[in-house]
């Protein structure tokens, strides 16, 4: 086995995941000796596992993809009973431009996908996108992986990666050997960064010898659910072309915005476009996915990537290595069409849409709140609130008995937390050491996608356990 393969570490599917899927067998089998009768998983955003509705149209027309037969004109008077008219046409568009789902496609996606990507983008963000700059990717982390491959030329390659950070992060540079260079996210700020935290980050890292080449910043974050001021990221834009590094934009939450009115979402290329000429070259790859936001499409495996002010032969390289995987999933592509282009005003399926659409995210807007009141509530436990994604980061202060027996039991002290959390709730959550944290500190991560009518008795029971192990292990 190569040696790399050994260092990649993925907490979001790490120890506590594998063993809630033991618990969700031994419920199926032996339930008496279980003190629930459901594992919640809140270890990763998977809203249709937590049971989010999918968005209609974007399902109608998915079907009438995959089975053309229903849109021959014999079929028309049984289709037409059960699809609205909108739903039929975009199924014939997307075939024509397609042809059958079951072939290999252009390996940076379908042509006619990628320029309605591109005018998804032009709509956002008032500026042109080309639709040659666009690669469709297996979800965002394919695009994520294959980005930080083409920066990584040797093993003193440096990224910079946000703390705490997403796992896929560190894990992608483990397998191909670069160095992770850490800088701090401001827990007492909203998980908030400044421009000397990243200098310090930045010129510690080149004196060791660490050839610094990236930056990566995920907005709204996760696993910290901020979202980033305008005039934050001018700073950070600013600070990658004075220290000449690329920029890699991980903007896959960027529906999901709960407090607009305080922090609205703004994209990393509407914000470097609307700067002066001098920072026009400054390089940006920037990921989206079908996978958040209200759709929740994850196991479509569905994205994008954007290359902004990228040197025509680097571009060149990327279509080599899209190209050794052939092409990206078709099902996946469709998803991002539906995405970037759904139902508007005056089409047939638009009222529903946006009544779905509208229902999931003031909901989770309410989960939201609901959960980080539960947090908050919890004695020793503080939470900032959630300006966007899908989760919410609580930092929790174990007595010292705790901590000397989560070490005896070889684990860091919020694993041990998040574990017993799992064998006396049924509820899977991730430890903050999953992700990375200030020295010292203990969290974990959790979704708040559980259904809303279950988030009663959700929050009693974790209150119910949270004071349980505190009296427990009190010092």
């Amino acid at each position: 086995m190569h040696p790399l393969i050994k260092n990649v570490e993925y907490a979001v599917r790490g120890a506590l995941p594998i063993r809630a899927e033991a618990l969700s067998k031994q419920l199926k089998t032996d339930p008496s000796k279980l003190n629930f009768d459901k594992v919640v998983f809140c270890n990763i955003g998977n809203p249709q596992q937590l049971n989010q509705k999918p968005i209609t149209f974007f399902r109608q027309v998915a079907s009438l993809c995959e089975n053309p037969e229903l849109l021959k004109a014999e079929n028309r008077h049984l289709i037409s009973k059960l699809y609205p008219a909108d739903a039929i046409n975009r199924a014939e568009v997307l075939l024509k431009n397609i042809g059958s789902i079951g072939a290999y496609s252009h390996s940076k996606g379908i042509p006619h996908i990628r320029e309605n990507v591109a005018k998804f983008i032009e709509r956002r963000d008032g500026c042109e996108a080309n639709p040659d700059n666009i690669f469709l990717t297996q979800g965002a982390s394919e695009g994520v992986q294959k980005v930080l491959q083409l920066l990584t030329e040797h093993d003193k390659t440096g990224i910079m990666i946000p703390i705490p950070q997403y796992p896929l992060y560190s894990a992608t540079l483990s397998l191909v050997d670069a160095k992770p260079v850490p800088y701090y996210l401001d827990e007492q700020n909203d998980w908030g960064l400044d421009r000397k935290g990243l200098e310090k980050a930045v010129h510690e890292a080149r004196d060791n010898g660490v050839d610094v080449r990236a930056l990566v910043i995920i907005n709204p974050g996760n696993p910290t659910g901020q979202c980033l001021s305008e005039e934050n990221m001018r700073d950070i834009i600013d600070f990658c072309h004075t220290e000449r590094i690329v920029l890699l934009a991980d903007e896959v939450y960027q529906t999901n915005i709960y407090q607009p009115e305080h922090r609205p979402f703004h994209s990393f290329k509407k914000v470097l476009k609307s700067m002066g000429p001098e920072y026009q070259e400054q390089e940006l790859f920037s990921f989206h996915s079908i996978s958040k936001g209200m759709i929740g499409e994850c196991g479509r495996r569905g994205g994008y990537f954007e290359c902004v002010h990228i040197d025509p032969e680097i571009m060149d390289q990327l279509y080599k290595i899209s190209s050794v995987s052939l092409c990206p999933n078709i099902h996946g592509q469709i998803m991002v069409d539906l995405m970037t282009n759904p139902p508007v005003e005056g089409d047939a399926s638009y009222p529903q849409y946006k009544e779905e659409i509208d229902a999931i995210y003031q909901s989770l807007r309410r989960r939201a709140i609901k959960l980080a009141t539960c947090f908050n509530n919890l004695e020793g436990v503080t939470c900032n609130s959630a300006e966007g994604a899908m989760y919410l980061f609580p930092q929790i202060r174990l007595p010292q008995k705790a901590i000397k027996e989560a070490e005896k039991a070889g684990m860091a002290a919020d694993t041990y937390y998040s574990m017993a959390m799992l064998e006396a709730t049924g509820v899977c959550v991730v430890p903050g050491s999953g992700f990375g944290q200030q020295q010292g500190t203990y969290h974990f991560r959790s979704t708040f996608l559980p259904e809303e009518h279950l988030f009663d008795t959700f929050c009693s029971s974790l209150e119910a356990f949270h004071k349980e192990f505190l009296n427990k292990y009190r010092d």
